[in-house]
């Protein structure tokens, strides 16, 4: 075999369809392109979003859905006079006062569960003396209560992620600080009271170091001269 008799392979290479070469060609008159039409026509090229001149989707559907607050926080809310009701009738416990928190409003059917922060509300009239324990009170309703001879406890919120978010970055940095500067002055503690500690060690170590001292031989010499 020599170079010339080199062949593509069977089916490797097809022949390109000649179009709008006569109708006995196969591909004749319209060429494929149907009849009429924008892209029957030559030089048409349609972009993917053109949807025909109607108002295309990106223009239809609005863009903005108004705001939407992270540090927003979802209270479940009960107002005093159901609370109150609810105290009389004996569903929040038999204590004197009835104790009201998220759990006891949970069982007597009040909030749905107590995995969210309660907030008394202020509307209805208190008839009786309460103890209420919530995340957030408003005024009125802290007013009623008090005024029944109730007591309010604020509950201490618990610190979230976006809490901390809201943390200038010098607070942060002054808080990660605070430990070195406590390890430094400790640090500084320790080696003073550690050259205080060396002097007093020298002096009581020379006294042996004296005693210790090796004789030389002049000393052995004038000792043996006394004793004769």
């Amino acid at each position: 075999m020599k170079l010339h008799d080199l062949r593509p392979a069977t089916g490797a290479r097809k022949k390109r369809t000649r179009v709008g070469r006569g109708i006995a060609a196969g591909q004749g008159k319209t060429a494929g392109r149907g009849t009429k039409g924008q892209r029957s026509r030559t030089g048409s090229s349609i972009p993917a979003w053109f949807e025909g001149g109607q108002t295309p989707i990106h223009i239809r559907v609005p863009k903005l859905h108004g705001f939407k607050n992270k540090f927003r926080v979802e209270y479940a809310v009960v107002n005093v006079g159901q609370i109150s009701a609810y105290a009389e009738a004996g569903r929040l416990g038999t204590a004197k006062p009835p104790t009201v928190n998220a759990e006891s409003l949970a069982q007597a059917g009040l909030i749905r569960g107590d995995d969210k922060p309660l907030k008394i509300l202020g509307q209805g009239d208190v008839g009786l003396k309460l103890f209420v324990a919530a995340d957030a009170f408003s005024a009125s309703a802290k007013s009623k209560i008090e005024a029944a001879g109730g007591f309010v406890q604020l509950l201490a919120p618990e610190k979230t992620e976006a809490d901390e978010t809201r943390e200038p970055k010098q607070k942060k940095a002054d808080k990660r600080a605070k430990p070195a500067k406590a390890d430094k002055a400790g640090t500084a503690d320790a080696q003073a009271e550690t050259a205080q500690a060396e002097p007093a060690k020298a002096e009581s170590e020379a006294p042996e170091a004296e005693s210790e001292a090796p004789v030389t031989e002049s000393e052995s010499s004038e000792s043996a001269e006394t004793e004769s």
